[in-house]
């Protein structure tokens, strides 16, 4: 018989991604049926059938791991060390974007928003943030949104604020951590109110911030995210890029100028 904690989590992850028994049975190429019968723990999967139903609700790989063990199988996907020799071409790659990326800012992140690494233009735009906030672990969305952080030179944190703040949020339901679930709650009581009648945006939601130098001037950034889609290692499946781009010819100026490369 299936294990109590593998049959719930199994039926949780199927609740959290809003599928119904058919769809994943499906989707896993398997029958209604027999999805219930794994969910009330009335039939045992074996180790392909619980991947595949896994991989079919999208469960990251390190909970597809957890789901595994539970069940009494070995995990499936490997988890590195970054400074693993076997990861040398994993950080020569990230390198190798983060600095074609400059002038612009760019970071690399763990799951829990955690800095990984940074290039020069992130460390000028972070120049005067108190050093308490820098000390590894360094958790970005809070250098952001913290009152000795960024947050005092984001001229728009009125808007920008809850745009980290729901990506968090929607990041804590869709792969629920407890570190997730405090930063969620803590940047959501570092935000100011929520604007209730936003003025119109554009194509995205620009990062204002003020920025020190010669003279004090103001970049408009925009955000992209990437991973590694196909990753089967559980480190590297969970870093996350985010480049900020410039929203205006300015902005670009400006970073050409104030970053050294």
């Amino acid at each position: 018989m299936i294990s109590p904690s593998t049959a719930g989590a199994l039926r949780e992850w199927r609740r959290r991604r809003r599928v119904s028994q058919l769809e994943l049975a499906v989707r896993a190429g398997t029958t209604q049926r027999h999805v219930s019968f794994i969910e009330s723990g009335r039939s045992t999967p074996g180790r392909s059938m619980i991947i595949r139903l896994a991989e079919s609700l999208d469960v990251p790989i390190r909970e597809r791991n957890e789901l595994l063990l539970t069940a009494g199988f070995a995990p499936a996907y490997p988890q590195s060390d970054l400074e693993d020799p076997l990861l040398a071409p994993v950080r020569t790659a990230l390198d190798r974007i983060l600095h074609g990326h400059l002038p612009y800012p760019a970071v690399v992140v763990d799951r829990h928003g955690d800095l990984v690494s940074a290039n020069a233009g992130f460390e000028v735009i972070t120049r005067g943030v108190d050093a308490r906030l820098l000390e590894p672990p360094v958790s970005v969305p809070r250098v952001l949104l913290h009152p000795l952080g960024l947050a005092p030179r984001i001229v728009n944190l009125d808007q920008w604020a809850w745009h980290v703040v729901d990506r968090v949020h929607a990041e804590s339901l869709r792969n629920p951590t407890e570190q997730l679930r405090r930063l969620a709650a803590e940047l959501t009581g570092l935000a100011p109110p929520r604007p209730s009648t936003p003025d119109h945006l554009g194509f995205a939601v620009p990062l204002r911030l003020r920025v020190g130098g010669p003279a004090e001037r103001e970049l408009r950034l925009i955000t992209t995210l990437t991973h590694f889609g196909t990753a089967t290692d559980v480190t590297i499946a969970e870093l996350r890029l985010e480049a900020f781009l410039p929203a205006d010819a300015a902005t670009s100026d400006a970073l050409h100028e104030l970053v050294t490369w």
